[in-house]
């Protein structure tokens, strides 16, 4: 599958950690590096900056988050109209998460659009026209990706609201972690019919209390009692934890392999060890699989 990884950038100006990393994926040829924009309502540095030094100075290409939190009708189109200037056309619109759920309690939600609102605008900018009707002089060349949660209860309706979104514009969908094979294979029987491109979500758990933390506090994340209790067993261990979340994940990237082409690795921390291994992973069963072919 095509390999998009997932790098937060920092809540602090030393990026020379984040920079090594973005080397470093680079140097193992994933094929995009995926930006959010200050997830969990959390302030972090402009993605939009970073992406423009990752153009400018690496192979790899950014697919830069833009949420409707946090910006304006203006100040998004006025974003998107930087995307382009710098290069860069991948871009997933999300609505995102509320300012409550971070660390700014004063902060106000924006959302003049949604995801979708959002998706149509840079949609219009596609044919060179903005809101207003005004001419651009130019056409933009932005590839939308859209937010999928597999994590529901009822799928039908997470499906409804996602043939909207491919309404909208959007042409591909990268989804929040998936712990369960069985949520995978549910997904690709759901999702069969609509012909867009998936890319399935893998995040390594990094110690009991992160799988605590995901459990119980992060929208549209819920592990199984099994998982949490395999976790448990080894918190005192860091080196069998790791194995452990290792282990998972790739059970997990040998289903994604089975249904889709899509593979999203989502790196805890910075702990960018986990997803080189992981993709490493992930392409060798793509080259057996050939050399089965041939």
């Amino acid at each position: 599958p095509t390999i998009i990884v997932e790098l937060d950038t920092p809540k602090h100006l030393d990026t020379s950690l984040f920079f090594r990393n973005i080397k470093k994926l680079d140097d193992a040829n994933i094929d995009a590096v995926t930006l959010a924009d200050n997830s969990l309502a959390t302030v972090r540095i402009s993605n939009i900056a970073a992406a423009s030094l990752i153009k400018q100075n690496y192979n790899i290409e950014p697919l830069v988050h833009i949420t409707c939190r946090d910006r304006n009708l203006i100040g998004l189109q006025s974003h998107l109209l930087g995307l382009s200037l710098i290069g860069v056309d991948e871009i997933l619109t999300i609505t995102g998460d509320p300012s409550k759920i971070g660390n700014l309690p004063g902060a106000m939600n924006v959302f003049d659009v949604n995801s979708k609102g959002l998706t149509e605008i840079a949609q219009r900018f596609n044919q060179g026209i903005n809101t207003d009707g005004d001419a651009l002089k130019q056409a933009t060349n932005f590839n939308i990706a859209g937010a999928f949660d597999p994590n529901v209860r009822k799928l039908h309706g997470a499906i409804r609201r996602l043939e909207k979104k491919i309404d909208s514009g959007m042409n591909y969908f990268i989804t929040q972690p998936v712990y369960s094979k069985e949520k995978i294979k549910a997904v690709y029987e759901a999702t069969k019919h609509l012909n867009v491109p998936f890319f399935i979500g893998i995040m390594p758990i990094t110690s009991y209390n992160n799988a605590l933390f995901l459990h119980n506090e992060v929208p549209g994340i819920k592990l199984s009692e099994e998982i949490l209790t395999q976790f448990e067993a080894v918190k005192n261990d860091k080196e069998k934890t790791r194995e452990l979340s290792i282990s998972i994940c790739k059970e997990l990237i040998d289903t994604v392999h089975e249904y889709f082409n899509g593979l999203y690795l989502i790196t805890p921390f910075q702990r960018v060890d986990f997803s080189l291994e992981l993709a490493a992973y992930s392409k060798t069963i793509t080259s057996t699989k050939q050399e089965a072919i041939l």
